[in-house]
Formats: C-alpha cells, sequence, structure tokens
C-alpha cells in the first residue's frame, strides 16, 4: 500500500462524447506529471459482458448510466484516496467486454476521473473537490465521436450513425446533460486554452498548499 500524507483533490470531468473530456484530463497530466496526477477513466469501467454473445453485447445501450459498474468505480476511487494502488479493468471496444489486461493507477495528490456519466452518481461526486462538465456543440460532438469510432473501434459509418441517433442524442439528452448543475465548472466552448489554462492554476495552487503543509 502506498499511502499518501493528505487527502488527494479529486477532480471530476464530464460531458458529451467528443466533447474534449480526454484532452482536458490529458493536459492536466501532461502538465504535472503521473507522480502528481493520476487518471481514472470511466469507459475502462463498462460493465463485464462475458455472459453474453457477441450480438447480444452489440446490441447493449452503452449511453445508459446502467452499462456501467458503479460499484467498481466508487470502490476503486475510495481506494486511491485511501493510499492504494487499484488495477483499473480495460475494455475492448472492438469484442464490446473487458480486456483480460489491466492498468495499475497509483494514488497520487491529484485524481481525475474522466467519462460521460464522472457527474452522475453521488457516491462519486461526495468524493470530488472540483467539478468540471465540458461543453461542446453536438455537431462538433458528433464529428469527433465519428472520426473517433473509425479509426480506433473497428466501426462502419451506418454503425456509427445509428447508434448516435438511437442512443447517444436521447441518452446525452435525458442523462448527460443534466450532470451540468452539479458542476462548479463548465467549460462552455470544449477544452479551450484559456479554460485548461483556469483548470491547471487550481491544480498548481491545490499542489503549492500540499507541499507546504
Amino acid at each position: 500500500m502506498n499511502q499518501i500524507s493528505s487527502p488527494p483533490f479529486v477532480i471530476g470531468v464530464a460531458g458529451g462524447s467528443g466533447s474534449g473530456k480526454s484532452t482536458v484530463s490529458q493536459q492536466v497530466l501532461a502538465s504535472f506529471g503521473s507522480d502528481v496526477v493520476s487518471v481514472v477513466m470511466q469507459d475502462d469501467y463498462y460493465r463485464d459482458q462475458t455472459d453474453l454473445t457477441p450480438e447480444m453485447r452489440r446490441k447493449q445501450n452503452y449511453d445508459h448510466p446502467n452499462a456501467f459498474d458503479w460499484p467498481l468505480l466508487v470502490q476503486h476511487v475510495q481506494a486511491l484516496r485511501n493510499g492504494e494502488t487499484i488495477e483499473m479493468p480495460v475494455y475492448d471496444f472492438t469484442i464490446s467486454n473487458r480486456s483480460s489486461e489491466t492498468i495499475t493507477v497509483k494514488p497520487a495528490p491529484v485524481i481525475v476521473i474522466e467519462g460521460l456519466f464522472a457527474l452522475h452518481d453521488p457516491d462519486l461526486r461526495n468524493m470530488m473537490s472540483l467539478k468540471i462538465f465540458v461543453d461542446t456543440a453536438p455537431d462538433v460532438r458528433f464529428i469527433r465521436r465519428l472520426q473517433r469510432d473509425l479509426a480506433e473501434r473497428a466501426r462502419s459509418v451506418d454503425s456509427i450513425v445509428k447508434q448516435y441517433m438511437d442512443t447517444v442524442r436521447p441518452m446525452h439528452k435525458q442523462f448527460i446533460e443534466p450532470t451540468r448543475r452539479h458542476a462548479d465548472v463548465i467549460l462552455p466552448h470544449g477544452a479551450n486554452g484559456p479554460a485548461v489554462d483556469v483548470i491547471t492554476t487550481k491544480v498548481a495552487s491545490v499542489i503549492d498548499k500540499l507541499n507546504r503543509s
């Protein structure tokens, strides 16, 4: 167990698919390094679907909160806050199931939780020191999702468009957009430079206080 001297500063970064959540998280990580910042990606906490056939997996609604393994995610974030190392699952989107691999995530002074529903669960929100919602225009988000799924997830254009219309768009309106009200900070134009600078300045201030305590 790798104990940390002070409770970590936990940041939640939520927003729609393609909004720029990962850009915000990675820029915070790049600014301070992995010794200071650990990132927990909610995308890797989709429920294990080994019991389902490949066809059944493809039919699941991955844009609904119920698609995620909330108990494991909450347990892992709490463990990091307690100074414990976790084995974060790895989700393989090409087979719509968890991989056999895991990623070792060590506790750090700053923990970033990034995901569509990062601000959805009250137990998770209660562990956060700063809650961020990344807001980006729908057309920009769709184009980014289209490019990502074609390049990284072995998807066809037709399947991406169908999923967007059937689940992504309606689930965003029903579940993701309402979590804006929980945010301490809303980035109105996605991961723009000035907005990210404000976040990194806040993190730098927190780290400075931790170093002096």
